[in-house]
């Protein structure tokens, strides 16, 4: 074993391109790592992602339920105040303060003041003059109209927020406050530096209701507030709110928290022995996100000595200034343990599924290498020359055993085969041989008929030129039978001389016009076209359909059609037929692979806009396909006599005669097409046909040489 990892040190690269070959070459091996391939690493893969799925998952669902409970807890903080200020405006209209105010004794009044504090559990309640002064409850005539609150109940309206106290406005008020307030401060791991020892200053609940008498005069000001270090009755009922029984699963323990600045002032957060952790300090990351810019923070954070899914958000006085902090968090400890330990349980799952699937694979991909083996030495046995080995009989029922007996019957046939084709050369060589002389016959029969074609697409365009070349021999005949008439009135008796030779060119002028009438027949057929009617264009498109329907199934071609023309075109039935079969061969032609027909019909409305001219009552027929398309170089050439982009189909003629048709009866045709998505010809039908003369054939010779450019 270790000659031959010696070996591999020794040669590395050598090895690795053994292996490859090896590998290249042998089914078992590429079977194994098809087998264990999705094994041996789609599972880790499939578990790494898992663990950071579920990892991150949990994550977030944590910092979601922090976070509604710093919702919870923000909205109890917030009813706590307003049920101060609430308290307040109660006592400020109760029948017995306006009865010790009548009475104006001093004592009764203090009296009344500190029993009415203590039933509404206000750590201090004053009653103040019209002028914010203290009039009962305090230590002397202190001044008290700098608070906002005081400020606002003097003006009729009750007030409550939360105001920083100083020791000496702690001491004013109740030398017991201050007290209170007093908090030294513990050494906290992670938070900011801090010079100070202790907490002297008062978080304090404020509010101030004005006192009103019977009419509605000013009688005073009620203040009363409620201290909130080392009140921990109001973050216990807090924590009680948010954290219910049962609302924290799996050991962890919910905790809330009053900060003044940075540092804890009530808190259920213990430190040992069951001592609460007032005192200590945030960390200065939460105190810089949270104090420094006003945001709020969501996620894990370091609490005391341990880390807690943290909420913390920023409490504000009346003057929008950051005072402290609201807290609300739990244990991460025990739900990571949780759910370390649920992925731990899943992972070995995974594992253990994977270990016996590798072991069944394994064991099922042995009965695939030996038949397939087999086959192998039988193809080396063959390769040597040994054309009677076989496989050999089978008891798999499967693809292999079908395959192995497949092989060798394969075998047999080819043996047989072998013969076959031996005898079956020189037939095949005389087949080939006929077949070579067919082929020549048949091109030559081609080029004949290619020859053929071209020259009916030349006598075409000779009978447009002759077209053009009789309707000029009109004038000259028109000029000889005028000046024959003429002749024969100026003459008159004179003329019985040459009577004859008169009558023969009259005869002769006749015999011109005749054959000219023959030569415009056969050249422009469209202006002996037949006699105009009043068409229904839906009918027509119906029978066009009909006609064409089995060339547009046999293509693949699906037909839609919206036929709401109303009114009647006046136009030969036939020549309309003919116009529309042509538009419908041709958008069957652009899609050789299929596509959409669609046929639309209705009047030409107000809004219709024939480009370059007026509309004009009538029908629009538009044909539509979803073929290959016109190129914008060839859309201007497309009515031109014997232009065509169908190379070895088309003759170039059936689109100029539909634009000559059209054009006779005073229609139009219009045509749109974007490249690779779809052509639109457009057809705009006169109710009453408005007949126009047919180009004429210079006009069409012309046409004839551009489209030989």
């Amino acid at each position: 074993m270790s000659g031959r990892l010696g070996a591999w040190l020794r040669h590395p690269g050598r090895r690795l391109e053994e292996l490859q070959a090896s590998f290249a070459g042998s089914v078992r091996l590429k079977l194994l790592a098809l087998v264990l391939a999705p094994l041996l690493l789609g599972v880790p893969v499939l578990l790494l992602i898992v663990w950071i799925w579920g990892t991150q998952g949990y994550n977030q669902l944590l910092v979601n339920k922090v976070s509604s409970d710093l919702v919870t807890a923000r909205q109890f903080f917030d009813r706590v105040q307003s049920g101060v200020s609430l308290n307040l405006e109660g006592f400020s209209s109760s029948h017995r303060l306006l009865q010790a105010l009548q009475r104006g004794a001093p004592d009764d009044m203090d009296l009344l003041l500190q029993e009415a504090a203590l039933a509404q559990g206000l750590d201090y309640l004053v009653l103040l003059d019209s002028r914010g002064r203290v009039r009962a409850g305090g230590r002397g005539p202190v001044d008290r109209s700098a608070w906002d609150v005081v400020q606002s109940a003097l003006q009729g309206r009750g007030q409550h927020g939360l105001e920083v106290f100083a020791p000496e406005q702690l001491d004013e008020l109740a030398p017991a406050l201050r007290q209170r307030a007093h908090l030294d401060l513990l050494p906290t791991r992670n938070a900011s530096p801090d010079p100070r020892r202790a907490e002297d200053r008062g978080l304090v609940i404020q509010a101030a209701v004005p006192v009103l008498g019977s009419e509605g005069q000013m009688l005073g000001v009620l203040e009363g507030g409620v201290l909130l270090n080392g009140n921990l009755g109001i973050v216990d009922r807090i924590n009680t709110i948010v954290y219910q029984q049962a609302s924290l699963p799996l050991g962890s323990q919910g905790t809330a928290t009053l900060f003044l600045g940075d540092t804890r002032i009530a808190t259920n957060v213990r430190l040992f022995e069951g001592r609460r952790a007032l005192g200590t300090r945030v960390s200065q990351a939460v105190r810089d996100k949270v104090l420094g810019r006003g945001e709020v923070w969501l996620g894990s954070a370091f609490v005391v000595d341990d880390t807690y899914v943290s909420g913390y958000e920023p409490l504000l006085n009346l003057r929008g200034e950051r005072v402290g902090m609201l807290y609300v968090g739990f244990l991460e400890a025990p739900l990571q343990t949780a759910l370390h330990g649920a992925l731990a349980g899943l992972f070995l799952l995974f594992l253990l599924v994977s270990g016996l699937g590798t072991l069944a694979a394994l064991r099922w991909a042995q009965t695939i290498f030996r038949p397939i083996e087999r086959m192998n030495r039988v193809m080396a046995r063959i390769e040597a020359g040994e054309e009677t080995a076989r496989v050999g009989p089978s008891a798999s029922k499967d693809e292999l055993g079908r395959l192995s007996r497949a092989f060798d019957h394969l075998l047999d046939s080819l043996s047989a085969r072998r013969l076959e084709l031996q005898r079956s050369a020189d037939e095949l060589d005389r087949k080939v041989a006929e077949r070579t002389a067919a082929l020549e016959e048949a091109n030559a029969t081609l080029r004949r008929a290619q020859q053929q074609l071209v020259m009916n697409e030349k006598l075409t365009a000779i009978g447009e030129l002759t077209a053009g070349v009789a309707h000029e021999i009109n004038n000259p005949v028109a000029v000889i039978q005028g000046n024959l008439e003429l002749l024969r009135d100026v003459l008159g008796e004179q003329a019985e001389p040459v009577r004859g030779e008169i009558r023969l060119i009259d005869e002769q002028t006749q015999r011109i016009r005749a054959i000219v009438t023959r030569l415009l027949q056969f050249a422009r057929p469209g202006d002996f076209a037949g006699y105009a009617e009043a068409t229904d264009v839906n009918g027509v498109v119906a029978d066009c359909l009909v006609l064409t329907r089995h060339n547009l199934n046999k293509a693949g071609v699906k037909v839609e059609t919206r036929l709401e023309a109303g009114c009647n075109v006046e136009m030969n039935r036939g020549e309309l037929q003919q116009v529309l079969i042509n538009l419908m061969m041709n958008a069957m032609q652009a899609m050789p692979q299929g596509g959409t027909l669609s046929v639309e019909s209705r009047d030409i409305g107000p809004d219709d806009a024939i480009p370059g001219e007026a509309s004009f009552p009538g029908a629009l027929l538009r044909v539509r396909d979803t073929g290959h398309g016109i190129a914008p170089a060839d859309l201007d050439r497309i009515f031109d006599p014997f232009f065509t982009t169908k190379k070895q189909e088309g003759t170039g003629l059936g689109l100029s005669i539909s634009y000559a048709i059209i054009q006779r009866y005073g229609g139009r045709i219009t045509v749109e097409s974007a490249p690779g998505e779809h052509t639109t010809f457009t057809l705009w039908l006169r109710r009453e046909a408005q007949y126009t003369e047919q180009p004429s054939a210079p006009v069409f010779a012309a046409r004839f040489m551009k489209a030989g450019e």
